[in-house]
Protein backbone atom coordinates (compact mmCIF):
# COMPACT_ATOMS: atom_id res chain seq x y z
CA UNK A 1 0.00 0.00 0.00
CA UNK A 2 0.78 3.29 -0.98
CA UNK A 3 0.84 6.90 0.12
CA UNK A 4 -1.42 8.11 -2.76
CA UNK A 5 -3.81 5.31 -1.92
CA UNK A 6 -4.25 6.03 1.75
CA UNK A 7 -3.42 9.98 1.50
CA UNK A 8 -5.89 13.02 2.26
CA UNK A 9 -6.11 14.64 -0.69
CA UNK A 10 -7.71 17.79 0.15
CA UNK A 11 -5.00 19.23 1.94
CA UNK A 12 -5.26 22.85 3.91
CA UNK A 13 -2.35 24.48 2.70
CA UNK A 14 -0.81 28.41 4.12
CA UNK A 15 0.19 31.01 1.75
CA UNK A 16 3.53 32.05 2.63
CA UNK A 17 2.47 35.89 2.82
CA UNK A 18 -0.53 35.09 5.08
CA UNK A 19 0.37 35.98 8.63
CA UNK A 20 -0.05 34.09 11.56
CA UNK A 21 -3.29 35.19 12.85
CA UNK A 22 -4.51 34.04 9.28
CA UNK A 23 -2.33 30.72 10.51
CA UNK A 24 -4.27 30.38 13.19
CA UNK A 25 -7.54 30.78 12.14
CA UNK A 26 -7.80 28.73 9.01
CA UNK A 27 -6.18 25.61 11.12
CA UNK A 28 -9.32 26.92 13.98
CA UNK A 29 -12.06 26.78 11.09
CA UNK A 30 -10.67 23.26 9.25
CA UNK A 31 -9.90 21.11 12.71
CA UNK A 32 -6.54 20.83 11.70
CA UNK A 33 -3.20 21.01 14.28
CA UNK A 34 -0.92 21.64 11.07
CA UNK A 35 -0.23 22.66 7.65
CA UNK A 36 1.83 23.00 4.33
CA UNK A 37 2.76 26.33 3.73
CA UNK A 38 3.53 27.13 0.20
CA UNK A 39 4.85 29.93 -1.85
CA UNK A 40 3.22 31.63 -4.87
CA UNK A 41 4.12 28.70 -6.86
CA UNK A 42 2.62 26.07 -4.83
CA UNK A 43 5.61 24.64 -4.23
CA UNK A 44 6.06 24.23 -0.48
CA UNK A 45 8.32 25.84 1.71
CA UNK A 46 7.56 24.83 5.49
CA UNK A 47 4.79 23.59 8.15
CA UNK A 48 3.20 25.43 10.86
CA UNK A 49 1.69 23.65 13.68
CA UNK A 50 -0.20 24.46 16.66
CA UNK A 51 2.71 24.19 18.29
CA UNK A 52 4.57 27.06 16.91
CA UNK A 53 1.34 29.36 17.74
CA UNK A 54 1.73 28.42 21.33
CA UNK A 55 4.69 30.60 22.70
CA UNK A 56 2.68 34.28 21.87
CA UNK A 57 2.93 37.30 23.97
CA UNK A 58 -0.24 38.70 23.15
CA UNK A 59 -1.74 35.37 25.49
CA UNK A 60 1.15 35.99 27.88
CA UNK A 61 2.59 32.30 26.38
CA UNK A 62 6.62 33.20 25.75
CA UNK A 63 8.38 31.02 28.71
CA UNK A 64 10.78 33.54 30.52
CA UNK A 65 13.97 32.23 31.58
CA UNK A 66 15.86 32.31 34.39
CA UNK A 67 19.17 34.58 35.26
CA UNK A 68 21.45 31.70 34.60
CA UNK A 69 20.25 30.92 31.27
CA UNK A 70 20.11 34.73 30.67
CA UNK A 71 23.78 35.17 31.70
CA UNK A 72 24.55 32.39 29.51
CA UNK A 73 22.50 32.75 26.39
CA UNK A 74 24.07 32.99 23.28
CA UNK A 75 22.65 36.83 21.68
CA UNK A 76 21.91 35.06 18.07
CA UNK A 77 20.08 32.23 19.48
CA UNK A 78 18.15 35.09 21.73
CA UNK A 79 17.34 36.90 19.26
CA UNK A 80 16.13 33.98 16.44
CA UNK A 81 13.55 33.27 19.71
CA UNK A 82 12.86 36.68 19.76
CA UNK A 83 11.51 36.44 15.91
CA UNK A 84 9.73 33.44 16.29
CA UNK A 85 7.46 34.29 19.02
CA UNK A 86 7.16 37.67 18.39
CA UNK A 87 7.17 37.73 14.27
CA UNK A 88 3.19 38.08 12.36
CA UNK A 89 4.65 36.66 9.71
CA UNK A 90 4.00 32.75 9.03
CA UNK A 91 7.57 32.22 7.66
CA UNK A 92 8.94 33.31 10.66
CA UNK A 93 7.30 30.56 13.13
CA UNK A 94 7.21 28.19 10.51
CA UNK A 95 9.33 24.72 10.71
CA UNK A 96 11.01 25.00 7.52
CA UNK A 97 12.77 21.39 7.51
CA UNK A 98 9.91 19.64 6.18
CA UNK A 99 9.93 15.63 6.35
CA UNK A 100 7.65 15.16 2.92
CA UNK A 101 7.44 12.10 1.19
CA UNK A 102 6.68 11.30 -2.85
CA UNK A 103 3.62 9.96 -3.31
CA UNK A 104 5.06 6.37 -4.45
CA UNK A 105 6.22 5.65 -0.93
CA UNK A 106 5.17 2.81 0.55
CA UNK A 107 3.51 2.85 3.72
CA UNK A 108 6.03 1.12 5.72
CA UNK A 109 8.91 4.22 4.73
CA UNK A 110 5.84 6.65 5.93
CA UNK A 111 5.86 5.05 9.20
CA UNK A 112 9.81 4.88 9.19
CA UNK A 113 9.96 8.72 8.75
CA UNK A 114 7.23 9.17 11.09
CA UNK A 115 8.82 7.62 14.08
CA UNK A 116 12.53 8.62 13.12
CA UNK A 117 11.40 12.28 12.91
CA UNK A 118 9.07 12.35 15.74
CA UNK A 119 6.34 14.04 13.27
CA UNK A 120 2.51 13.05 13.30
CA UNK A 121 2.09 14.00 9.47
CA UNK A 122 3.97 14.06 6.00
CA UNK A 123 2.64 16.18 3.51
CA UNK A 124 3.43 13.88 0.22
CA UNK A 125 4.67 16.02 -3.12
CA UNK A 126 4.61 16.00 -6.51
CA UNK A 127 6.85 18.17 -8.20
CA UNK A 128 7.31 19.89 -4.88
CA UNK A 129 3.69 20.43 -4.82
CA UNK A 130 1.73 18.89 -1.90
CA UNK A 131 -0.91 16.71 -3.43
CA UNK A 132 -1.78 15.23 -0.32
CA UNK A 133 -1.19 14.62 3.46
CA UNK A 134 -0.68 11.56 5.31
CA UNK A 135 -1.16 11.20 8.94
CA UNK A 136 -1.40 8.44 11.96
CA UNK A 137 -4.75 8.32 11.37
CA UNK A 138 -4.37 7.33 7.39
CA UNK A 139 -2.53 5.14 8.84
CA UNK A 140 -4.58 3.53 10.71
CA UNK A 141 -7.46 3.74 8.08
CA UNK A 142 -4.93 2.04 5.44
CA UNK A 143 -4.73 -0.88 8.43
CA UNK A 144 -8.88 -1.17 9.06
CA UNK A 145 -8.20 -1.21 4.76
CA UNK A 146 -6.35 -4.39 5.30
CA UNK A 147 -8.09 -6.26 7.93
CA UNK A 148 -8.64 -9.95 6.94
CA UNK A 149 -12.43 -10.99 5.70
CA UNK A 150 -13.45 -14.33 5.60
CA UNK A 151 -14.64 -16.50 2.63
CA UNK A 152 -18.17 -16.14 0.79
CA UNK A 153 -19.83 -19.46 1.49
CA UNK A 154 -17.61 -22.99 2.46
CA UNK A 155 -13.95 -22.69 3.00
CA UNK A 156 -11.89 -24.72 0.52
CA UNK A 157 -10.84 -26.79 4.13
CA UNK A 158 -7.98 -29.07 2.71
CA UNK A 159 -6.44 -25.60 1.07
CA UNK A 160 -6.63 -24.01 4.31
CA UNK A 161 -5.02 -26.87 6.15
CA UNK A 162 -1.81 -26.56 3.50
CA UNK A 163 -1.69 -23.26 3.70
CA UNK A 164 -1.58 -23.27 7.37
CA UNK A 165 0.79 -25.72 7.71
CA UNK A 166 3.33 -24.20 5.34
CA UNK A 167 2.75 -21.24 6.96
CA UNK A 168 3.88 -22.56 10.28
CA UNK A 169 6.55 -24.87 8.58
CA UNK A 170 8.33 -21.20 8.14
CA UNK A 171 8.53 -20.58 11.75
CA UNK A 172 10.98 -21.70 13.71
CA UNK A 173 9.37 -22.10 16.79
CA UNK A 174 6.44 -23.85 15.23
CA UNK A 175 9.19 -27.02 14.62
CA UNK A 176 7.38 -29.25 17.19
CA UNK A 177 6.81 -32.71 15.47
CA UNK A 178 3.29 -33.45 17.35
CA UNK A 179 1.76 -29.93 15.57
CA UNK A 180 -1.23 -31.14 13.88
CA UNK A 181 -3.83 -29.06 11.63
CA UNK A 182 -7.58 -29.50 11.04
CA UNK A 183 -9.93 -27.39 8.80
CA UNK A 184 -13.96 -27.54 8.62
CA UNK A 185 -15.60 -25.22 7.33
CA UNK A 186 -13.17 -22.31 7.64
CA UNK A 187 -12.42 -23.01 11.26
CA UNK A 188 -8.71 -24.36 12.24
CA UNK A 189 -8.13 -26.47 14.71
CA UNK A 190 -4.63 -26.39 15.89
CA UNK A 191 -3.01 -29.55 17.72
CA UNK A 192 0.48 -30.43 19.93
CA UNK A 193 2.11 -29.55 22.52
CA UNK A 194 4.22 -26.59 22.72
CA UNK A 195 6.83 -25.22 25.58
CA UNK A 196 4.58 -22.38 26.68
CA UNK A 197 2.16 -19.95 26.21
CA UNK A 198 3.58 -17.38 24.26
CA UNK A 199 4.46 -19.88 21.47
CA UNK A 200 1.15 -21.13 22.11
CA UNK A 201 -0.39 -17.61 21.30
CA UNK A 202 2.63 -17.13 18.22
CA UNK A 203 0.64 -20.64 16.90
CA UNK A 204 -2.61 -19.19 16.97
CA UNK A 205 -1.74 -15.74 15.34
CA UNK A 206 -0.07 -17.28 12.54
CA UNK A 207 -3.05 -19.02 11.64
CA UNK A 208 -5.42 -16.02 11.78
CA UNK A 209 -3.30 -14.12 9.56
CA UNK A 210 -3.82 -16.87 6.89
CA UNK A 211 -6.31 -16.07 3.83
CA UNK A 212 -9.53 -17.22 4.76
CA UNK A 213 -9.35 -18.27 8.15
CA UNK A 214 -12.82 -17.42 9.68
CA UNK A 215 -11.74 -18.91 13.42
CA UNK A 216 -9.16 -20.49 14.75
CA UNK A 217 -9.67 -23.33 17.69
CA UNK A 218 -6.28 -23.58 19.48
CA UNK A 219 -6.09 -26.59 21.35
CA UNK A 220 -2.55 -27.21 21.91
CA UNK A 221 -1.14 -28.32 25.19
CA UNK A 222 1.58 -26.03 27.25
CA UNK A 223 3.75 -28.75 28.44
CA UNK A 224 5.25 -28.62 32.26
CA UNK A 225 9.02 -28.52 32.17
CA UNK A 226 9.79 -31.84 33.34
CA UNK A 227 7.98 -33.15 30.63
CA UNK A 228 9.98 -31.36 28.03
CA UNK A 229 13.36 -32.36 29.28
CA UNK A 230 11.98 -35.94 29.82
CA UNK A 231 12.86 -35.93 33.72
Amino acid sequence: MRANQIMTKKVIVIAADYSVYDAAEIMLNSSISAAPVVDADGRIIGIVSEADLMNRPEIGTVPGKSWLQRLLADHTATAKAFVRSHSHRVTDVMTKTVVSADERATVQELVALMQRHHVKRIPILRDDKVVGIVSRANVLQGLLAREPSSLNGKADDEALRIAVTTTLAQRGWASAPTTNVVSRDGVVHLWGCVENETIKKAFEIAAENVHGVQRVQNHMMVLAPEVRFGI
